[in-house]
């Protein structure tokens, strides 16, 4: 499987999956069950890392209210 870039997969998340994401920013280690969410939602394979900075920065840009 060819692995997309977070824009697309993230919006096949399930919400509590994503709520994960926000309420552990920049977690270190991810839960498996959001692991494997995010690996058949078509990103990466979250088994033994985290996402990247660049993905962090974008869950965290996703989650700000706007005014």
């Amino acid at each position: 499987m060819v692995e997309q870039h977070i824009e697309q997969w993230w919006m096949k998340l399930e919400t509590d999956h994503k709520e994960w994401f926000r309420e552990n920013l920049r977690a270190e280690v991810i839960e498996p069950d959001v692991a494997l969410a995010v690996y058949e939602a078509g990103g990466p394979d979250l088994k033994d890392k985290t996402l990247q900075p660049r993905d962090w920065d974008f869950i965290e840009t996703q989650s700000e209210f706007v005014d």
